[in-house]
């Protein structure tokens, strides 16, 4: 049985201009100009320069004056959504003749180059094969990754050959042309793990007894020396420890991954632009906003010619009308695109000026050591805006400081107690941590539980586990694998 009935529901829901004010604020200082160049794009009524717009306010303020009842334009009229639709690409932009050769390319280069696949057949070429072994042998390089190995098993490629190239042949055959695509470079390649690509390597080296020793050592002990166990290499070999030494150097000096050292040269290098700038001037912190977050922005001349051709007309057309709504749509976008930008340049300069003063000792020295416990809440109450709103700022935001450019996002930090009851940032415990295992006798390296005995004698009582999580926070290994010999 169907009943009507009446419900009060409270609900807060965001404008379509405070979400899009969320997104500006947080783009970092590329993206946001990005973003402020399709919207130039987009509004023929936003320009970029300095003007005046005082006469513009007035003619748009006086314009709803020129309508009657019937004709007046409401704020139902315009379609915020729709304009601040990242979707809308005007036609003009989608045209490949609209471009002039004075124009400046400001676009980044690419690096011209072949592929890392391009290179391995280019190399395969200077090999005598016939037809059947050739189309193994693309079909290898094929299956060769980024890294440089193939982790594929034969009988795989065996079956992918048959149904993919219609070639029927035996693992042997391919075992047979996996060694002529081994020999390509770099060395290493098409290896089917660690063990082998350091092989392939070392057998290409001249044959000195460090180089035969590192070859016993990764041929027939390779889990003893990834493991680090020393002692039981030295036993097995029955070598000194200046001998073993010396072919682990010659081990280390070997590419794990030898398909990145290629691949990675065509890569285009990210470059971060910082933000903000922090500078000391007279043992007094100074903070400056990027000046690429501070776009000079007005409302087009051209429009308000166009409000003003409308008002002093005497015969109103529905034509002219439906001029001056598109006007107006265009007008109140602009003026707010504006508006944002400011609230977005007040906020980020207010949000980072609250950490800077939170965070000025470390700022004045450098010292991680001195970075004090600080969560967004703690910046969010002190500058009286949301939390969510600080952590817009700080996930994806640079600042410019004495000692190097950092994510604003690192300078917060959980609290712990030292052995005086003071809170302690965990960022200072770490760096201490960090130091005690840089200075430790690295033949007989601390384990966990030495580690958290020591940080304890230095005023900061932790547990062993904490220590061990603390540890793979900062990707250091476990005692075991930190031991030289």
């Amino acid at each position: 049985m169907l009943k009507q009935y009446l419900q009060f529901k409270l609900s807060q829901k965001l404008s379509p201009q405070q979400i899009q004010l969320m997104k500006l604020i947080q783009l970092p200082t590329q993206a946001f100009e990005q973003r402020l160049k399709e919207e130039l794009e987009e509004n023929p009524a936003l320009e970029s320069g300095k003007e005046t717009t005082d006469e513009l306010d007035d003619d748009f303020d006086n314009l709803g004056d020129d309508f009657n009842d019937t004709d007046s334009i409401n704020a139902d009229d315009i379609n915020v959504d729709e304009y601040l639709s990242d979707d809308e690409i005007p036609d003009y932009r989608m045209q490949a003749n609209n471009y002039s050769i004075d124009d400046e390319e400001k676009s980044v280069p690419y690096a011209s180059g072949i592929s890392f696949t391009e290179y391995l057949l280019t190399q395969l070429n200077t090999y005598r094969l016939d037809s059947e072994e050739k189309q193994i042998a693309v079909f290898l390089v094929g299956s060769v990754d980024e890294g440089g190995y193939i982790r594929r098993s034969i009988e795989d490629i065996m079956d992918d050959l048959a149904f993919t190239q219609n070639v029927f042949t035996t693992e042997e055959k391919i075992q047979e042309i996996l060694k002529i695509v081994q020999q390509l470079d770099p060395a290493g390649v098409a290896a089917s793990d660690l063990q082998e690509c350091l092989l392939l390597q070392l057998v290409r080296k001249e044959q000195t007894p460090n180089v035969e020793l590192a070859t016993n050592i990764i041929a027939k002990a390779f889990d003893q020396f990834s493991k680090k166990h020393y002692k039981k290499l030295l036993h097995k070999f029955d070598v000194t420890e200046i001998q073993l030494k010396d072919a682990i150097l010659e081990i280390e000096r070997l590419n794990p991954r030898p398909g990145s050292s290629y691949s990675g040269n065509t890569r285009i290098i990210e470059h971060i632009v910082p933000d903000f700038t922090i500078t000391i001037n007279e043992g007094e912190l100074e903070l400056t906003l990027n000046g690429r977050n501070a776009p000079e922005l007005h409302v087009s001349r051209e429009y308000n010619n166009m409000l003003k051709g409308y008002k002093e007309s005497k015969d109103k057309s529905k034509s002219q009308k439906d001029a001056v709504v598109f006007i107006k749509q265009k007008l109140d976008s602009a003026k707010w695109f504006i508006e944002a930008i400011k609230q977005r340049q007040q906020t980020l300069y207010v949000t980072m000026s609250s950490i800077m003063h939170y965070q000025k000792e470390y700022f004045l020295s450098g010292d991680e050591r001195k970075l004090k416990p600080m969560i967004l809440k703690d910046i969010a109450d002190e500058i009286e805006m949301d939390v969510s709103t600080v952590s817009r700022v700080a996930n994806s935001k640079y600042v410019d400081t004495p000692y190097g450019t950092k994510l604003i996002k690192e300078f917060f930090s959980e609290s712990m107690k030292n052995d005086q009851g003071e809170d302690v940032s965990t960022r200072e415990i770490k760096k201490i941590l960090e130091t005690v295992i840089e200075e430790e006798y690295k033949k007989k390296p601390l384990t966990d539980e030495k580690l958290a005995k020591l940080l304890k004698e230095k005023g900061y009582p932790i547990a062993r586990r904490t220590v061990a999580k603390y540890r793979e926070q900062l990707d250091i290994p476990v005692a075991r694998l930190r031991k030289q010999i």
